[in-house]
Order: C-alpha cells, then structure tokens, then sequence
C-alpha cells in the first residue's frame, strides 16, 4: 500500500481523501490516502516523519505551499515558475515537487465549465500561494489579457515579472493592478485571495463583471457562497472551487502513480456529497 496525505494547517475540511480513494478504485492502485495536521511551526518536520516512517507523497494545502518547494531537490517546471508546490514525491534520489493547482483551474474552466480562456479577458485576484500556483497554467491558455490584482501591489508585480517570459510566448497582456482599479467587465473573474476563508468581504468592485462572466472563487462549500452570491446578483456566473479542487488532484494522483484517472464521475460524486451538506 502506497501511503499520502493532505498536509496543511486547517486540514479537517479537506476532501482530498475522499477524492484519491476514487481515484484510487477505479484504477486499482493499493493508495492509502488520510489527512495530516501540520504545526504551524513545524512543517517541515512533520512531513519529513512521514516520509521516514513509509509514506509515498503527499499534497500540501495553505499555508505551507511555499515550505513544500523549498523542500524538494527537483522540481517541475511550473512549480518553479510558482516557487511553490501543492504535491511532493517522496523519490528515493530525492524528492520531487510539482504544482498542479493552475492545470487544474484550467482543466475546470476549460473543459467542466466548457470556456476556453483563449482570447478572453481575465481577472486574478491575490498574488499569493495560489495565483503563484494559477498564474502560469492560466498565461499557458493564450488569454488576451490578464491583470493581476493585489491590494500590494509590488507583490503582485513581482509574480508578473517572474512570468513575462510566458506572458510573451503566449500573446498575453499581463498587468498587475491594485484592487481599487483592476479594471472592468472581464470575461474570468478568478477569486484566488484569502478573503472568502477568512470570511471577508469581497476584495474588488462589481464593476469588474458583466452578464456571464464567469466568476470562480477557489474556495467551496460554505467559504465560497458569498462570493458566487455576490457575482450571480450582478449577472455573472458563479462557480466554486470543487472542480478545481478534482481537476488539480487527478494530475497529482498521475505525478505519483502514473496514470490519469477519469475525473468528471469523482466531480460529480463530491459535488453531491457536498451539496448535501
């Protein structure tokens, strides 16, 4: 049995083990999959305990995104790009880190909620762990513009600057703003800032929408409703994170094991199980 885990500090919530125990079936591959709670103080450590007493991997959720990279002696190619990672191999020539997060909100975008972002205007809202994660992939899609949008903005700038290279290759306008003036009426509203978890209000203005947009924040369950609230009162579509969530851990579940589990029937099942909550 090949062992993982979800690590993070809150990680309760995670439905990432219900998630690979599908995955997991349908393909037949002896993975054990749990939840571990990381002191805020020792995350290191912590996984490396787990990996010394027989773990295989795991994925790694806020706030240790940043930790996990650091840890790692290769990496990929967008997790470089990201200097962070949400999944580590434990390889025995050292262990491996890659990012799956901005694959997995593309995959969503693109392929679950059927909008090609090619050509289109986008807005992403944070520049932390999960826009270092998105911003990439997303650039990666040929949209025609994307801005940046971080109440620091330097923050945000930095990551634009660290993706100019992809920018270029891809035809895109990238721009960081602050989150005064992002902009207007955008096709993508992508929600990647801390202010649904910690219960906030909304980070920019509904002047950043328009009838369907599509507005995605990356959280779900109850964390994202006020966000979807908000942008379907205003005409746009709203989505949650859930699809996301299963698009990023199908392309973990093939770092680890190598092979691409069906994710649309796992996405329906958890949306189930969530909405019945």
């Amino acid at each position: 049995m090949f062992r993982y885990v979800i690590a993070g500090n809150p990680v309760e919530h995670s439905q990432s083990p219900f998630i690979h125990a599908r995955f997991a079936e349908q393909t037949g591959q002896p993975v054990a999959y749990d939840r571990l709670l990381c002191p805020l103080d020792a995350f290191a450590p912590t996984i490396q305990a787990f990996a010394d007493g027989g773990g295989s991997g795991c994925n790694i959720t806020v706030p240790f995104k940043f930790d996990a990279f650091a840890m790692a002696k290769r990496t990929s190619e967008r997790a470089a790009l990201a200097e962070a990672a949400n999944v580590l191999r434990f390889d025995t020539d050292g262990w491996y880190a890659d990012n799956t997060d901005g694959i997995g909100l593309v995959r969503d975008i693109e392929r679950n909620a059927g909008i090609p972002l090619a050509g289109k205007r986008v807005l992403l809202v944070g520049a932390g762990g999960a826009s270092s994660g998105a911003l990439g992939p997303l650039l990666q899609a040929g949209p025609a513009e994307l801005v940046l949008a971080n109440r620091t903005v330097a923050k945000a700038q930095t990551l634009v600057d660290r993706h100019a290279a992809v920018a270029a290759a891809s035809g895109t306008h990238l721009v960081a703003r602050g989150l005064d003036e992002p902009g207007t009426a955008f096709d993508v509203v992508i929600n990647a800032s801390a202010s649904s978890m910690a219960g906030a209000g909304i980070p920019v203005s509904s002047a950043v929408l328009k009838p369907g947009t599509l507005a995605l924040d990356m959280m779900y369950g109850p964390a994202a409703r006020g966000f979807i609230d908000w942008a379907t009162s205003f005409g746009a579509v709203g989505r949650d994170g859930i699809g996301m969530l299963v698009e990023q851990a199908g392309e973990a579940f093939f770092v680890w094991r190598g092979i691409r589990p069906d994710t649309a029937p796992v996405l329906k099942a958890l949306r189930e199980k969530v909405d019945a909550k």
